[in-house]
């Protein structure tokens, strides 16, 4: 069973930066597509950003490219979402994601293990 945690996650004023990290457990972790996704309230849960085993190909959503970054250090069973320039729009539940695979993907039907969330907020 592989299990994911999230970190770093906070209260940020608008503009400020933030970096989730995640944590993976089991020796497999350089076989999976990771991803990150977020949820706010009321929402529905929405694709953020996805990488390759690798790190050789990432995806993000459109409105975060330019202020988001994902990457990964398949040594250390951790991937990151590095947040620049926050704005309050990006407050909700992050969640960390994987999937057995080798290209990147949006649709969360795709990923088997989750982490339990951590909260970003973002202030005006």
């Amino acid at each position: 069973q592989v299990q994911l945690v999230e970190s770093g996650g906070g209260l940020v004023q608008a503009g400020g930066s933030l970096r989730l990290s995640c944590a993976a457990s089991g020796r497999a972790f350089s076989t999976y597509t990771m991803g990150w996704f977020r949820q706010a309230p009321g929402k529905e849960r929405e694709f953020v950003a996805s990488i390759n085993w690798n790190g050789g190909n990432t995806a993000y959503l459109d409105s975060v490219k330019g202020r988001f970054t994902i990457s990964r250090d398949n040594a250390k069973n951790t991937v990151y979402l590095q947040m620049n320039s926050l704005k309050p729009e990006d407050t909700a539940i992050y969640y960390c994601a994987g999937y057995t695979g080798w290209g990147t993907s949006p649709r969360p039907s795709e990923y088997d293990y989750w982490g339990q969330g951590t909260q970003v907020t973002v202030s005006s």
